[in-house]
Order: C-alpha cells, then structure tokens, then sequence
C-alpha cells in the first residue's frame, strides 16, 4: 500500500529483489519527502558545491604544505591531485561506451529527478570518480585534508543516488575507479612532479613551491658543512673500516 501511495507500483518501488534499485528507491525516496529548499540545496551541492569545495580544501592544503620540510615533495603529491582526476576521468569515456547503462530515471518510474536534461550513461558516474580521484591524491600528500577529501567524495557519491540521477552501483564504481588511479599512477607522478617542484623551488617562483623561510638542510648535510668549515677532514668509509 504504501509503494502505492507514493504513485508507483510496490515491486517498482523497491526494485523487486534488485538491492541496487531497492536501494535507489530508499535514498532518492528522501527527496519525495524533503522540503524544496532541502532538494535545491542537495542539487547545488551534488553538481557544484562538493567539487568547490575540494578546490579550497586543495588551496588550503597547498598553503598549509608549502611550511614543510619537504615542500617540494609535498606539493608535487598536491599537485597530483587534479591530474589524476582528470585521467580518471578520461578512463571512465570508454567504461561509459562499453557499458552502456541508461540513467536510472529512463528504465524506472516514480523517481524525484532533481537534475533534469542528463542523456549521458550513468555507468560510473563521472562526479563520485573525479571526487574520490581528488580525496585519494589528498591523502597521499597528506592524510588530514585527504580523509577530509574522501568523506566529500562519499557524500558526493550520497547526493548523485539522492538527485536520482546514479544508481548505487554507479557511485560505487566511480569511487573504486578513483581510487585505482590516483593510488596505482601516484609513483610514476611523483617521479615526474617531484624534480619539477624542486626545479621551480630554485627559481623567483619558489613561493609556489614552499614558504619564504628556506629550507633547513639535512642534519647531516649540515654536520659537514660545519666540520669542513672548521678545516676539519671528514671519515670515509673505508678509513672506519681500517
């Protein structure tokens, strides 16, 4: 009775024995029952809020990496963060192509579509792969600003099923395609991001890359430093070893 009085038959309003479009109907049901400023303001933050919001977290992190010891690595890591989400992003056009799956609003009635005029394939969904893309390469620089980064991308993931626009599954695939990329590719980046950031750290444009206070050297580094001042003549190895 009460998939009836929602307007849709029971078996369609929770799936049938589908979990993945059971669970649909329950997420994107909270939207039939929201008030409209709740619905609007769930539909800025799934298309434009969470992502925005990973731009400040990337720009506070930046200002917050730029202190460390190890700015230039640090920043590198940063900087993976958008690249990887735009090369997960690339890989999902021939996921989408190859899968082929219709938006969950064309194949089942009774949704409260909350964003109107989506014609593209839903599997993965495009906004949970670039999200969790961000939060993984976050947390590779730092573990702070990344689990920070993670969570919006799971709430990302929480509003594309409630603006009944993904199934479960398509947010489910897009945060593992995400993940894959940023953590499998993050080695080979940071072999080519780390001598650009220490590069540039040499340059005016060091500010980028690390603060206005230079970097301490090593301990080491600057134990002989100090010892070949002195006109004192450093061990090596092979004297130790006699």
């Amino acid at each position: 009775m009460a998939g009836l009085a929602m307007g849709y038959p029971m078996t369609e309003a929770r799936g049938g024995s589908n979990p993945d479009t059971s669970t649909l109907y329950d997420i994107n049901g909270l939207a039939k029952d929201a008030p409209g400023w709740l619905d609007r303001t769930m539909e800025f933050i799934g298309e434009y809020g969470i992502i925005l919001g990973l731009a400040v977290l990337m720009l506070l992190a930046w200002w917050s990496l730029r202190r460390r010891q190890d700015a230039p690595a640090a920043v590198a890591a940063l900087l993976w963060a958008p690249l990887a989400a735009g090369i997960a992003l690339l890989v999902n056009v021939p996921i989408r192509g190859f899968v082929k799956r219709p938006r969950p609003f064309l194949d089942h009635s009774g949704l409260e579509v909350l964003v109107k005029g989506k014609t593209d394939y839903s599997f993965v969904s495009d906004h949970a792969t670039l999200t969790m893309a961000i939060g993984v390469a976050l947390f590779v620089a730092n573990r702070k600003y990344g689990l920070i980064g993670i969570g919006l991308a799971f709430l990302e993931g929480f509003c594309r099923v409630y603006m009944g626009v993904h199934y479960p599954t398509d947010v489910i695939g897009g945060l593992a395609l995400g993940t894959a990329v940023a953590l499998l590719l993050a080695p080979l980046a940071m072999m080519m991001l780390t001598p650009l950031t220490r590069a540039v750290a040499r340059t005016r444009a060091a500010w980028l890359v690390c603060s206005e206070q230079p970097l301490a050297p090593p301990p080491l580094v600057a134990a002989e430093a100090t010892e070949s001042e002195r006109g004192v003549p450093r061990h090596r190895d092979n004297d130790l070893a006699a």
